[in-house]
């Protein structure tokens, strides 16, 4: 059995609450330079990584600039920083609702990223977390959409996080979510809704699909007036997009959902209205490091409930 690589630690201090990039050269491969690797394997194409090179930006496990024309090294480490995307700032409080010196729990908004991806970088949960708190190190647990507004626990420590993140793979975390749909007089609730949901890379909309379940979730009214619903969802597995995918299925899709039941074009950047009416209220588990029990509820509202004419007309 072979050993995994020792990961040296980062020579680059983190940007924006952002890491660096790292990347180990591959064992096998005919690349006489680091250079051709790099260009090969990355999307930013020649001119780039000769500028980046040229500026002494990649480099090696001692910090120093690694040389264009460096021999390829089989398992060799080397760290750049990205080019952070010009984002829009996401103008919405991310409030921490409980630190100890194990984890942070955030109450995250609408619209705001929960880790880095894709052209949401800086403007991330995790990094405004970094920068706000003063913790480098800190790193998610799980994560939620970015549209969905509420609860996500954060490790303090990187070598606790494991513990962390197998309550959520072990289903050991209890989590309630809220919604405002559309309210249907024939929908008989409560009910539970399983059924087999695959997500695509590059397709954007999850689908439900022949086959053993493997998406199940509670789904309770809690209240309705005006044609609308507030509903509680209790998810019992975390597929992607499982919450809206279950909701448009049963014929009352979650207001403000830009994928269900169509896919409609993309939001302008800075166009904040009418946010996906998806919580995560309750985020209760049996801490791994202490012991401790704890329950954790979102000090957030969702508009279209409380004001509808306002979420409506993005007031």
């Amino acid at each position: 059995m072979r050993r995994r690589p020792r990961i040296p630690p980062s020579p680059l201090p983190q940007r924006e609450g952002v890491d660096p990039v790292r990347i180990r050269l591959p064992r096998d491969g005919g690349w006489a330079t680091v250079r051709e690797h790099l260009v090969e394997r990355l999307a930013a194409g020649a001119g780039v990584i000769d500028g980046m090179f040229g500026d002494g930006l990649i480099v090696g496990a001692d910090g120093r600039p690694v040389a264009p024309d460096a021999a390829y090294e089989p398992g060799m480490f080397v760290w750049f920083h990205r080019e952070l995307p010009d984002e829009e700032p996401v103008p919405f409080a991310l409030d921490v609702v409980y630190r100890d010196e194990h984890i942070v729990v955030a109450d995250k908004p609408h619209f705001l990223a929960t880790t880095p991806r894709g052209g949401h970088v800086a403007e991330t949960a995790l990094a405004r977390l970094r920068r706000e708190l003063g913790l480098p190190a800190i790193g998610a647990a799980h994560r939620l959409d970015r549209l969905t507004a509420g609860l996500v626990l954060f490790t303090v420590r990187p070598e606790e996080r494991g513990a962390y993140q197998t309550l959520f793979r072990d289903r050991l975390v209890r989590k309630e979510y809220e919604a405002v749909a559309p309210y249907d007089t024939g929908l008989a609730l409560p009910r539970t809704v399983t059924s087999r949901i695959v997500k695509e890379r590059g397709v954007l909309a999850a689908r439900e699909v022949a086959g053993e379940p493997n998406a199940h979730t509670e789904v309770e009214l809690t209240d309705h007036r005006d044609g609308l619903g507030r509903y509680r969802l209790l998810p019992h597995t975390g597929q992607t997009h499982q919450l809206r995918v279950h909701m448009n299925a049963l014929g009352v899709p979650i207001l403000g959902d830009p994928l269900y039941p169509v896919v409609t074009g993309p939001v302008p950047a800075g166009d904040f209205r009418r946010p996906l009416q998806l919580l995560a209220r309750v985020l209760e588990f049996t801490d791994p490091v202490t012991g401790r029990a704890h329950r954790f509820v979102s000090g957030r509202a969702l508009r279209a409930w409380s004001s509808y004419d306002e979420w409506a007309q993005g007031a």
